[in-house]
C-alpha cells in the first residue's frame, strides 16, 4: 500500500493486518482519485473509519489543504499517526480515535468539510446511522461531498428521507464508491 500521486507520489504506508480492516486497493483508490483530482485541491477532509489513513493522506499528497482522521481501533490508529509523520503531513493533519459518531460530534463547531470519505464494516448498517448523524450536522458545507465505500447491494433508498441525494455511483467487483450531497 502506497501513496499513488502527488508530493508524497510512492511513499510506502503501514497497516494493520487482520480481518478488521480492508485497505483500498490502489486501483479502486486511482480510479476514486480520479474522479474527486478537480475538487481536491484546497480542500478540507474527512477520512471516517480511517483504517490505515490511506485516503486522506493520498488527499492531502494532491493537495487538499487539511485532512481529519477518526478511527476507533487503537493498532488502526497508530498505523494512522506513523503515517502521518512519515509522510510528513502532522501540521495539515488531526487524528481522532474514538467512534465515528463521537467524532462528528466533536469536530462540530470547529471545523467545515469540503470531502467526508467513509469506508465503514460492511453489513453493519452503519453507512446508514452516520449518514443520519451527519444530515443535521455543522461539519457539513452545502455542497460537501460525502463518499462511502460499501458493499455492491448496500441499500442507501433512505437518502431522501434525510435530506441527501445520490449524484453518482461507481461499480468495481464486490463494492462500490456512492456519492451524495445535500439536496
Amino acid at each position: 500500500m502506497r501513496i499513488i500521486a502527488g508530493t508524497a507520489r510512492s511513499l510506502p504506508l503501514k497497516t494493520i493486518e487482520g480481518p478488521d480492516t480492508r485497505p483500498t486497493t490502489d486501483r479502486i483508490k486511482e480510479t476514486l482519485f480520479n474522479i474527486l483530482q478537480p475538487d481536491i485541491p484546497g480542500t478540507y477532509f474527512l477520512d471516517l473509519f480511517a483504517g490505515s489513513g490511506q485516503i486522506g493522506l493520498e488527499a492531502l499528497s494532491r493537495g487538499a489543504s487539511y485532512a481529519v482522521f477518526v478511527e476507533n481501533n487503537k493498532k488502526a490508529a497508530g498505523c494512522i499517526e506513523d503515517n502521518i509523520n512519515f509522510t510528513s503531513f502532522s501540521k495539515q493533519a488531526k487524528l481522532l480515535t474514538t467512534d465515528v459518531i463521537s467524532g462528528i460530534h466533536q469536530l462540530e463547531g470547529r471545523y467545515t468539510f469540503d470531502i467526508i470519505f467513509m469506508d465503514p464494516p460492511y453489513q453493519k448498517g452503519m453507512e446508514e446511522q452516520v449518514l443520519r448523524v451527519l444530515s443535521t450536522s455543522d461539519i457539513l458545507k452545502p455542497d460537501s461531498l460525502i463518499i462511502v465505500e460499501a458493499e455492491e447491494h448496500t441499500d442507501f433508498s433512505y437518502l431522501e428521507e434525510i435530506g441527501f441525494e445520490l449524484t453518482r455511483v461507481k461499480k468495481y467487483k464486490n463494492n462500490m464508491h456512492v456519492f451524495i450531497q445535500k439536496r
